[in-house]
């Protein structure tokens, strides 16, 4: 019975080892910092309580929580020297990346519904996405993804043979505990298959799309062109991270990959770089949450 793995981290050069540990803090410090903003403006300003807000708070707890997960290994194993994870936290970290991964697209698919709403039900957008409504789809995603992940886990925690326990990642994860696995992995794979690529993955992702079809219509048959940008506007930001969090899935997991150390930077890419860009799409583009900072930098600078 394996009682513990060895994560050899994002690096095996000693050289690197520094420049690596600083990356990867600068990473989650920024991360942290942008959606921390982000969570502190939509509680603090009134304005940005509605619907869309609410959910991107909880978008920003989904990154927050993510990269904390992934990220704290890289720069426990710099700090204590050791590489060591017990079995107990590694399945702890899979069950907690897994939950957050399908919260994410969950929470995608909501924020998507919530953007048809606003355009193809203007009148009606009060009424349909109220408050008990909103507590209602978040609570929803939030207890989905962590229950459906449950099986998996179950199947995974029980598995009592590895071929090594050596695990060439920075982090643990299902994928990679299977591949070391010398047990029977094919109810497992079946249910990662089922659960994870199309319940967890592809429904999010056809909800989502759904979403964007009828936008894309009504925003076609707008007759001025001030009113097709106004409406575009309003989901752009939406788009672009829904854009970047597939992409990067489908270059992680759907796409062949030539080595270890690419594959490596993709699952960096998913896990610490677009948690870290999210807040800054929807600051950037978003002129509500521009106007929000700067009135809340006022308010400070003449308090103080």
């Amino acid at each position: 019975m394996t009682t513990f793995f060895i994560l050899k981290g994002l690096s095996e050069i000693p050289l690197l080892q520094v420049p690596i540990f600083f990356l990867v803090l600068l990473v989650y410090l920024i991360s942290l910092g942008g959606n921390m903003t982000i969570l502190l403006l939509v509680c603090l300003d009134y304005q940005l309580h509605t619907p869309m807000y609410f959910f991107l708070c909880n978008l920003s707890i989904v990154n927050i929580s993510s990269t904390t997960v992934t990220l704290h290994r890289v720069l426990v194993i710099f700090v204590s020297g050791s590489n060591v994870v017990s079995f107990t936290d590694c399945m702890a970290q899979v069950y907690f990346f897994s939950w957050l991964c399908g919260n994410e697209l969950v929470l995608l698919a909501i924020m998507s519904y919530d953007r048809y709403v606003a355009i193809c039900k203007p009148l009606h957008y009060s009424t349909v996405m109220n408050g008990k409504v909103c507590v209602g789809l978040a609570l929803f995603c939030w207890s989905f993804s962590l229950l459906q992940i449950l099986p998996a886990m179950v199947i995974l925690s029980r598995f009592s043979c590895y071929a090594t326990n050596e695990m060439n990642h920075f982090f643990c994860d299902m994928i990679g505990l299977v591949k070391i696995s010398c047990d029977d992995t094919s109810i497992l794979e079946l249910l990662v298959f089922t659960q994870g690529a199309l319940l967890s993955a592809f429904t999010p992702f056809l909800l989502t799309f759904i979403s964007y079809a009828f936008i894309i219509v009504t925003i076609l048959r707008i007759r001025s062109s001030t009113g097709r940008s106004k409406a575009f506007y309003t989901c752009s930001s939406h788009i672009a991270v829904v854009t970047l969090n597939y992409a990067s899935l489908v270059c992680q997991y759907l796409t062949p990959v030539g080595t270890i150390k690419f594959g490596k930077f993709l699952s960096l890419l998913n896990t610490a770089l677009i948690p870290m860009l999210n807040p800054f799409i929807y600051s950037l583009k978003n002129k509500d949450v521009k106007l929000a900072l700067r009135r809340k930098l006022k308010y400070f600078m003449t308090r103080f």
